[in-house]
């Protein structure tokens, strides 16, 4: 089994001609042996060359809409008012946190794609990137008054929010 390391995308096109040819491949030979190392290696020149950015979670939310056949009227039992929706659906106005949880549980959106927190690591430093906080490998339930201010709550604990 010759197996090298995909370096261009000629030997990553060539990678994916041999998966689609051992697609069928019975569990536990070792044509399926060969296609899982195909695959690993394709998924890592993936991670690395064709990467694709989580979307905004304006976009997400918009998307969701058209896919679900929705209006902003829709949205006002999860965002507030008309003008609320429109706010948020321009950009005007942030998505705070019983937002995020009442979308995400609505239109089965990843809370940490209306949080942004996904893919912010990316974003950061590039035009239009922000991050108001980030998060890792939690989802950020809400954040409680403190004395001293806002502290986030998380799903697991031991992972910080800044």
């Amino acid at each position: 089994m010759d197996i090298y390391r995909i370096r261009n995308d000629q030997d990553y096109k060539t990678a994916l001609a041999e998966i689609d040819r051992l697609w069928g491949a019975e569990e536990g030979s070792p044509e399926r042996d060969r296609f899982s190392i195909l695959v690993d290696l394709v998924a890592a020149y993936e991670g690395r060359h064709h990467r694709i950015d989580p979307p905004s979670p304006i976009d997400a939310i918009k998307f969701r809409m058209e896919q679900a056949g929705l209006t902003r009227k829709d949205l006002e039992p999860m965002i507030g008012t008309r003008a609320r929706v429109s706010e948020v659906l321009s950009g005007k106005r942030e998505l705070t946190l019983p937002m995020i949880r009442r979308l995400s549980r609505g239109l089965g959106i990843s809370a940490d794609i209306l949080a942004g927190t996904m893919g912010t690591f990316a974003r950061a430093g590039r035009p239009g990137g922000r991050a108001a906080f980030t998060a890792s490998r939690a989802v950020l339930v809400d954040a409680k008054y403190d004395p001293k201010g806002f502290v986030p709550r998380l799903l697991a604990e031991g992972i910080t929010c800044t």
